[in-house]
């Protein structure tokens, strides 16, 4: 029981899982901080309003409209989203393409031999033959 519990927590996808719910708790104070200390202001100066929440409300009929209240949600959702992108997917990515050339320089590496190698190989070898074939002639027989 013990063992599985153990097999369980040490995927991979478990600890993926658990950091990025720790780094989506940090990613959420740095919006907040960002919505809060910089969009909100600049809210507050074109609608006069202390922040989004409170911007473009419209009451009709003593319902609350809150469209900036929506349009904050938007803001910090763009805000994740920019911020994840440039600061681990971009850079995973470049990271992922310069592992993958990297290997494929080590694979033709492996291989041994060029392309300019392996025909002069070629060449030799057609030559040796032709040469052993034609009784020293050097050129093969047809």
């Amino acid at each position: 029981m013990l063992r599985g519990f153990r097999d369980f927590i040490t995927r991979g996808n478990v600890i993926d899982l658990a950091v990025a719910v720790v780094i989506g708790a940090a990613f959420t104070a740095v919006v907040n901080s960002i919505v809060g200390n910089l969009i909100d202001p600049l809210i507050s100066l074109v609608f006069r309003a202390d922040s989004l929440d409170k911007a473009m409300v419209w009451s009709i009929n003593g319902s609350e409209f809150r469209f900036g209240a929506v349009i904050g949600a938007v803001i910090s959702f763009l805000a994740v989203a920019v911020v994840v992108y440039f600061v681990f997917v971009l850079p995973m990515n470049v990271y992922r393409d310069r592992r993958a050339k990297a290997a494929a320089a080590e694979e033709v590496e492996d291989a041994g031999l060029t392309e300019t190698e392996l025909l002069t190989q070629i060449r030799d070898l057609l030559a040796e033959t032709g040469s052993a074939n034609s009784g020293g002639s050097g050129h093969p027989r047809h």
